[in-house]
C-alpha cells in the first residue's frame, strides 16, 4: 500500500511546487520594471527637487534596466502632477515625488482638496531633508536680517516675499516670520518658481525662502545672495551663511522642507518595499551623496512607515501654523 502510494505524494508534491513556483513568477516586484518609469514632479524642471530627481532618475533606470523619464508638472499647488497620479495604474510604473507641503499643509490649507494624501496614495519612502535659507538681491537695499525687520517694521505690507504658491513652506515660513517680528508683508506667488529668483535678482521681490539647490544658478551668478539660515545650525552645504538667530533674527525661527515618493493607492507592499530599498541604495551612491552636498539636501534613507510617521507629524506642526497665521488658499 506504502510503495503504491509514492507516486501519489511525487504527484501532489510536484503540483504544490509547481504552484509555489508560479506564484513566484507572478509577485508583483519580481521582473519590476517592465516598461518606462515615470516619475512625476510638480517642480518646475529648473527647480532643485526636479534637477535632483534626474540625477536620481538616471541611477534608478541603471539598476532596473529601464528608462525612468521624470516628468515636471508644475504649477496649481501641485495639483496637475499629484491628479495625475492618483489616477494611474498601482503598478510603479508611475510614481509622485512631493514635499511635505502636498501632503501636510495642503490639507490644513484648502477646505476642498482634489486628493487625500491617505486615501489616494501610499508612502514609499524619503529623499532628503533640506533648509531653507533667507535669500535677497546680492546689492539691493536689505544686505541684512536686521535690515529687512527694519524696513518691514518702519512700512508696515509694503515689503514683498516670494512663493512658489500659497501654502508652500515658502509661503507658511514667510507668514511666520512676519508674525514673529510683529510686521505685516504681503506674499507673492508664483506660477514657475524660477521666474522668482529673477524676480528677486531684478529687485521685483523683496526677499525670499528658498532652498539652497533652487537659488544655485542665480547665486553662482552672483545675481541673489543667502544672507541666513532658518536653521538651528549652519548649514554643511553653506557654512559661511550664519542662522537668523546668530544676526538677530527671531530666536526658534525655522523652516525646513522635504523630498519623498508616493505610489498611487493599491499599489502591492511587497513592490513598495522593492522601490524603497532600490531608492534607499541610490541614495548611499557617491556620486549621488556628492550631488545631495552641492544642493544643500541632506540625504534621508528610510522605510516606508518612517515616511508615513514623518507626514503625520508635519501634518499637525504645519496645521497649527496654518491657524496661527490664518493662512488659506480657498
Amino acid at each position: 500500500m506504502r510503495t503504491k502510494a509514492v507516486p501519489h505524494l511525487i504527484v501532489l508534491a510536484a503540483a504544490w511546487l509547481g504552484g509555489m513556483t508560479f506564484a513566484l513568477a507572478q509577485s508583483p516586484s519580481s521582473g519590476y520594471p517592465t516598461k518606462v518609469v515615470k516619475i512625476l514632479s510638480p517642480y518646475s524642471s529648473g527647480a532643485g527637487p526636479s534637477v535632483f530627481m534626474h540625477i536620481m532618475g538616471d541611477k534608478l533606470s541603471k539598476a532596473w534596466g529601464q528608462q525612468v523619464i521624470v516628468d515636471s508638472r508644475p504649477g496649481a499647488s501641485g495639483f496637475i502632477a499629484i491628479e495625475a497620479v492618483k489616477n494611474a495604474a498601482p503598478d510603479g510604473h508611475e510614481l509622485l515625488v512631493v514635499s511635505n507641503a502636498h501632503v501636510a499643509i495642503n490639507p490644513a490649507l484648502y477646505k476642498k482638496l482634489p486628493y487625500d494624501p491617505d486615501k489616494d496614495f501610499v508612502p514609499v519612502g524619503m529623499i532628503y531633508h533640506t533648509p531653507f535659507f533667507i535669500t535677497v538681491k546680492t546689492d539691493g537695499p536689505y544686505p541684512t536680517v536686521r535690515a529687512l525687520i527694519a524696513a518691514a517694521k518702519a512700512d508696515p505690507g509694503k515689503l514683498t516675499y516670494g512663493a512658489p504658491y500659497i501654502g508652500s513652506p515658502s509661503h507658511l515660513g514667510g507668514a511666520d516670520f512676519a508674525l514673529r517680528i510683529g510686521a505685516k508683508m504681503v506674499v507673492v506667488p508664483y506660477k514657475d518658481q524660477a521666474q522668482i529668483y529673477a524676480s528677486i535678482a531684478n529687485g521685483d521681490l523683496d526677499w525670499l525662502l528658498s532652498t539652497l539647490g533652487s537659488a544655485l544658478p542665480l547665486l553662482k551668478a552672483g545675481r541673489i545672495k543667502l544672507i541666513a539660515i532658518a536653521a538651528r545650525e549652519r548649514s554643511k552645504s553653506a557654512p559661511d551663511v550664519p542662522t537668523v538667530r546668530e544676526v538677530g533674527g527671531p530666536a526658534g525661527f525655522e523652516v525646513g522642507s522635504w523630498l519623498a515618493v508616493l505610489a498611487p493607492r493599491g499599489t502591492p507592499q511587497e513592490l513598495v518595499r522593492r522601490i524603497n530599498a532600490d531608492v534607499n541604495r541610490q541614495l548611499a551612491d557617491p556620486e549621488v551623496l556628492e550631488r545631495l552636498k552641492i544642493l544643500g539636501f541632506e540625504p534621508s534613507p528610510g522605510t516606508p512607515e518612517q515616511l508615513a510617521a514623518e507626514i503625520r507629524r508635519d501634518a499637525k506642526t504645519y496645521g497649527d501654523l496654518v491657524r496661527l497665521t490664518g493662512a488659506t488658499a480657498d
